[in-house]
């Protein structure tokens, strides 16, 4: 079972296309198999009805053009509501809360993908988090190519983010690698390049070794 008190934070990253919302689903049948009672799915930026407006506002294609120090704000400013209103109380009553994406996103996109690069990014998170991060993360890494092929059979209009071409996402990738690299201890990189029933599986694995069920924690 997970430890008592102060519930886990886990982190779903990964470019577009990942298959991010199958890693969450993977994430809840993981828990359940495990008997944990049932996190706190939430995502950004959102999480809240403003995170949610920012978020309107970021993938929306008519501000294509906005600088990377206007978005890595935005994005910082729905994050601080989000941690305050959301996921350090649910985490204090006892929850688990599974968020996709969180901070490594923003080194991931505004960091590598716009060129604003970490140090920027690392004291809006100094000023928001005050030391808070989380648990586990789940860098589920596909390529840029298979990523965005995903994205073209779903069929919707694409967002600002999925508009973007290769070497944005080439970019990004490599910053989500940076950061794997300095934090393995935190970091469990997931091929998401091959099947969705292997990905599942695991995903389900990592969940279970965090739970003490097997593996490494």
């Amino acid at each position: 079972m997970a430890r008592r008190g102060r519930g886990r934070f886990i982190t779903v990253e990964g470019l577009e296309g990942a298959g991010k919302t199958s890693c969450l689903e993977a994430i809840a049948a993981a828990l359940r198999m495990a008997g944990e009672p049932e996190p706190l799915f939430t995502r950004e930026p959102g999480g809240t009805p403003f995170g949610e407006a920012l978020r309107s506002v970021l993938l929306d294609p008519q501000y294509q053009g906005m600088t990377a120090e206007a978005e890595a704000l935005t994005v910082f400013a729905a994050r601080a509501d989000h941690l305050t209103r959301v996921i350090r109380p649910t985490l204090e009553a006892g929850r688990w809360v599974v968020c996709d994406r969180f901070t490594d996103a923003t080194y991931a996109y505004q960091g590598g993908g716009r060129g604003l690069g970490d140090r920027r990014v690392a004291e809006l998170e100094a000023w928001v988090h005050g030391g808070f991060g989380p648990d586990r993360t789940l860098l589920l890494d596909v390529e840029p190519d298979v990523g965005r092929a995903r994205i073209a059979t779903r069929g919707a209009h694409a967002d600002r983010f999925e508009q973007e071409q290769d070497a944005f996402f080439r970019a990004a990738r490599a910053a989500y690698h940076r950061r794997a690299a300095a934090e393995p201890g935190r970091f469990r990189i997931v091929d998401a390049n091959r099947p969705a029933a292997e990905v599942a599986a695991q995903v389900r694995h990592e969940i279970e070794a965090l739970l003490g069920h097997g593996g490494t924690a």
